[in-house]
């Protein structure tokens, strides 16, 4: 199976570092041209440096006005036939430990910032004849992971959305699907052990790996490879699905 991408528009928001990054790279060598919103317009454009095809936006998604006016700028010449809502941010902490300025934080990127880019991007697609719509979830939006309290709720929220989306667009043409990895090795990964394992990052790496019964973390090419089949016409039967990229956490019983 050969995924095309050429003569195909794609929009990704948060693509400067690990899955997103790894996504842009997946569109871009498939032959398509990358659009990447991100609030962090100068790393991302040295991250993406020598890719030809691509294209950064400083836009921080959970502004509407920012959102509708780089979306703008980049429709009146360009279609957007793919849209990846990858711009997220996480949190660690209980109903009772997590600050309303965390829980708002959260909420304001992880479920506003996905609104505002459909809110924006939807209109264009639905006058172009149709479209593929990607959300970034997680594993904690279905289930019961201890202190995640305020990230599980806003991707369990973003699940939500994407059935709501997927139902209310069928009509136009528009596929709406949903991804939810397990853990995946990123940088966020790096940062966290080093931060609170100081000295031992690679003994708490290891045992965090083995929480997935497959026995390992995920890498974010294989979480790229998933998205660029789900935006991509091979997938064009697949609309209101959550897919797990887990290592088999959810149904094998991971912890």
């Amino acid at each position: 199976m050969v995924i095309d991408y050429k003569k195909r528009n794609v929009l990704i928001t948060g693509g400067g570092s690990g899955i997103g990054l790894s996504m842009v790279k997946a569109f871009q060598a498939a032959g398509a041209q990358v659009f990447i919103l991100d609030k962090n317009e100068s790393d991302t454009g040295k991250a993406i440096s020598g890719l030809s095809n691509v294209s950064v936006h400083r836009c921080d998604v959970s502004v509407q006005s920012e959102v509708h006016q780089v979306v703008r700028s980049i429709t009146k010449d360009h279609a957007i036939h793919a849209l990846v809502n990858n711009a997220g941010i996480a949190h660690i902490g209980t109903a009772t430990t997590t600050t309303e300025e965390d829980f708002d934080r959260l909420l304001s990127v992880n479920v506003k910032g996905i609104y505002n880019c459909l809110h924006a991007v939807i209109p264009f697609m639905q006058s172009n004849g149709g479209g593929a719509i990607l959300n970034t979830a997680s594993i904690a939006g279905s289930l019961g992971l201890p202190d995640r309290f305020a990230y599980s709720t806003t991707k369990g929220a973003v699940i939500a959305m994407t059935y709501s989306v997927a139902k209310d667009y069928l009509k136009d043409n528009i596929r709406c699907n949903c991804i939810s990895p397990a853990r995946i090795h990123t940088p966020f990964i790096d940062g966290y052990l080093a931060k609170n394992y100081p000295g031992r990052e690679a003994e708490m790496f290891e045992k965090l790996s083995k929480t997935q019964p497959i026995g390992r973390m995920g890498t974010p090419e294989e979480v790229a490879s998933l998205a660029l089949f789900l935006c991509s016409d091979h997938a064009g039967f697949i609309t209101g699905t959550d897919y797990t990229i887990d290592g088999g956490f959810v149904k094998l019983g991971g912890g």
